[in-house]
């Protein structure tokens, strides 16, 4: 299982170190969690573990008491791995951008048979996507055991123990990935023009950021510019309207708390102009902010508009997120479900990272976009619709509402 991926990750290595481009360009952020795992004795007593009991019992019977000892006591280098996830995918963005000798010797590497075809990447996120299976794994096992006693409660102990570890996993990334994003923005936002914002703070965290067209009202018209006049920043609790100034510079132009915000979607057909009559062609996607109190306590109104549907839906479902209480478990079995068919990484912080053969439950969908909720642990995002295919099986569907109840309720995932 991992362990192979492990050595593989490994044998793909060598290549750069020989060639003296890793070891001065971040070995430690890129193979951190490889060399932390072959130095722990006990993370790979578990591989150890799991063939032993193959050798004594030739069907073997239960491993449930083998996950919850590991679980609980030796998977503890899956925590600090998938906090630190987003470092080091990052850090290997940027050696492959700046850095043409190991974007070519990396290249080289890749292509070599033991890498399987597949990309550095890949084996980089390879503990976050093993880790998150092992609650779908012990579920089974309960689902197996449940007319034996004894084994249905070790399984659902398992299942405990592996769940409040992927829950640890899941909440380090986030931590870290939120508190570097916070630090960079803090020095990119220029509060000059406005009542300044303390920016950081451990309770907040970016949900969308973007550059939109902002429609300005001149007499009898209205005038949209041929470029994004207007770059939005939405965090959890409060909403930043910048102008971009560079590509790492924004000008801050107002802001408002996200209870005093409302949000309207416009057709272009329902727009009339300042002058009476509509023009339905000239803003394409609107939808109107209104910042109830604004910085200067104040009302104000945003005319913006997005340049498709999907990005105009997108960010009407974040500066509603607060809103929205998506139906409870009972009525999701109504709700259309997909099956991931190849991974996607999120680019986005409005998008959410898929497995291949992930359940995802569609609460949305929008020109070619789905928002959805995935099965396994209830995170929300976008993607491309073309990653999934419509589960038609109404079995399935019904089965995969009571798996993702049942993980709920268990686990309090």
């Amino acid at each position: 299982m991992f362990a192979s991926d492990l050595l593989r990750a490994l044998d793909c290595c060598p290549g750069a170190g020989s060639s003296g481009l890793l070891p001065q360009l971040g070995p430690r952020q890129l193979l951190a969690f490889t060399v932390n795992c072959l130095g722990n004795h006990r993370y790979l007593g578990f591989f150890e573990d799991l063939e032993q009991r193959h050798k004594a019992q030739v069907l073997v019977e239960d491993i449930s008491d083998i996950l919850e000892e590991h679980a609980e006591k030796h998977f503890h280098p899956y925590i600090a791995y998938c906090s630190n996830e987003v470092y080091q995918q990052r850090t290997l963005q940027k050696l492959i951008s700046s850095n043409a000798a190991f974007r070519e010797a990396l290249r080289e590497i890749e292509r070599r048979p033991a890498c399987g075809g597949l990309p550095m990447l890949s084996f980089l996120i390879l503990p976050m996507q093993r880790v998150t299976r092992l609650p779908l794994l012990m579920d089974t096992l309960c689902l197996k055991t449940q007319g034996h006693s004894e084994r249905y409660k070790a399984a659902s102990r398992a299942l405990k123990a592996i769940s409040k570890l992927v829950r640890q996993c899941n909440e380090g990334a986030h931590r870290m990935e939120r508190m570097e994003q916070m630090y960079t923005l803090h020095t990119q936002l220029d509060f000059s023009k406005v009542k300044s914002l303390p920016l950081i703070s451990a309770s907040r965290w970016l949900l969308k950021r973007g550059e939109l067209f902002l429609v300005e009202e001149t007499g009898l018209f209205r005038k949209i510019a041929s470029r994004p006049t207007c770059y939005l920043f939405l965090f959890n609790d409060v909403l930043v309207v910048t102008k971009k100034k560079s590509e790492e510079s924004y000008m801050v132009q107002d802001y408002a708390q996200m209870n005093h915000i409302q949000v309207e979607k416009i057709e272009p057909s329902e727009l009339p102009l300042p002058g009476g009559g509509n023009r339905s062609s000239s803003v394409p996607h609107p939808f109107q902010v209104t910042l109830l109190r604004n910085s200067e306590g104040r009302q104000e109104q945003l005319l913006l508009s997005s340049d498709s549907a999907s990005d105009r839906a997108r960010w009407i479902v974040a500066l509603t997120h607060s809103e929205r209480q998506w139906q409870g478990l009972s009525s999701k079995g109504d709700l259309p479900q997909v099956e991931i068919t190849k991974a996607f990484f999120a680019k986005q912080a409005d998008e959410v990272t898929l497995q291949q053969a992930d359940v995802v439950l569609v609460l949305q969908q929008e020109d070619g976009w789905l928002y959805g909720e995935r099965l396994r642990d209830g995170e929300t995002g976008w993607f491309p619709e073309d990653f999934a295919r419509f589960i038609t099986s109404r079995v399935a569907v019904e089965g995969n509402v009571r798996r993702m109840e049942r993980l709920r309720v268990e686990t309090d995932v």
